[in-house]
């Protein structure tokens, strides 16, 4: 079986009387990546808080990387990385001398350039940090986060800003982190970046889980209904909605006794089933 990196059950957290998280669940496997979704206030900080030691649950259990982060020390903390949506500021110092000084804050640190080519700034690794472009400079906070070579890596909101083109360059770097053993927990508002890089969604709403699982199956009910077209003989278009459209577009086939012109099944995307999901437990 494969060993989870995290176990939460029945954490709970308030806040001066206001209940944040609510007897939330769920557990993060080896080697695997995990998004946490959630409107704005639904609990996503405060869990990865936790999980990270910066907060203290007022009841639950939690095991990350087999301890409890609020009593871990030093050699766990070495263990994880963080990259936060903002880092503070790096004053004028190099990609590579920024990397070099978090680097001998491990025990068993990787070597700088080796994290340089990782992240993708073997040109820009004599440049002060404050002139890179945004992209550039979320790369250095990755690298920042992973020189430790840490078994586990939060990611919190990590492509925030980013044109279309610098997020997927982040995401393979992402992918090529899963490759090398990372355990990945992210969280992110791109449902397209979480159904890319995610084995697993887990979906918080007032303060607790309402659903997770992988981003194909997420929402997805038996009867779920698609919406079939095509075009009749006199141009005109056909809309249908079925649970079984491999039955429907057979049935018209036979019906028609040929081709339907300009067919097209859409089946619900990962955006429309989530943004369902939480339509239906608001009501």
């Amino acid at each position: 079986m494969t060993a989870n990196v995290i176990e939460v059950e029945n954490l709970s957290k308030s806040y001066k009387g206001r209940q944040v998280l609510s007897s939330l669940s769920f557990q993060v496997e080896k080697n695997s990546c995990v998004a946490v979704l959630g409107l704005n206030g639904a609990g996503k900080t405060t869990t990865v808080e936790i999980l990270e030691g910066y907060r203290t649950p007022d009841s639950g259990r939690i095991s990350v990387l087999g301890e409890a982060p609020e009593n871990s020390g030093s050699n766990w903390r070495a263990r994880i990385g963080i990259v936060l949506q903002s880092t503070g500021d790096l004053g004028e110092l190099r990609v590579k001398e920024a990397i070099d000084f978090f680097s001998s804050l491990y025990p068993n640190p990787r070597h700088t350039e080796e994290v340089i080519d990782l992240v993708g700034l073997t040109e820009q690794r004599k440049l002060p940090v404050r002139v890179l472009s945004g992209g550039q400079r979320r790369r250095v906070d990755v690298a920042l986060g992973i020189v430790g070579r840490p078994e586990l890596l939060f990611l919190d909101e990590p492509t925030t800003g980013f044109d279309p083109e610098a997020r997927r360059q982040f995401w393979d770097l992402i992918s090529s982190l899963k490759q090398l053993g990372t355990t990945i927990v992210l969280t992110t508002h791109y449902l397209e970046e979480a159904e890319a890089l995610a084995d697993k969604i887990v979906v918080i709403n007032k303060g607790r889980v309402i659903t997770e699982g992988p981003p194909d199956e997420l929402g997805r009910g038996p009867d779920e209904d698609c919406l079939v077209r095509w075009r009749n003989d006199d141009g005109e278009k056909v809309e249908i909605r079925t649970a079984d459209p491999t039955f429907l577009v057979a049935s018209a086939y036979k019906e028609r006794g040929g081709e339907l012109v300009g067919l097209e099944v859409y089946r619900p995307s990962l955006e429309d089933r989530y943004l369902k999901l939480i339509s239906e437990e608001g009501r």
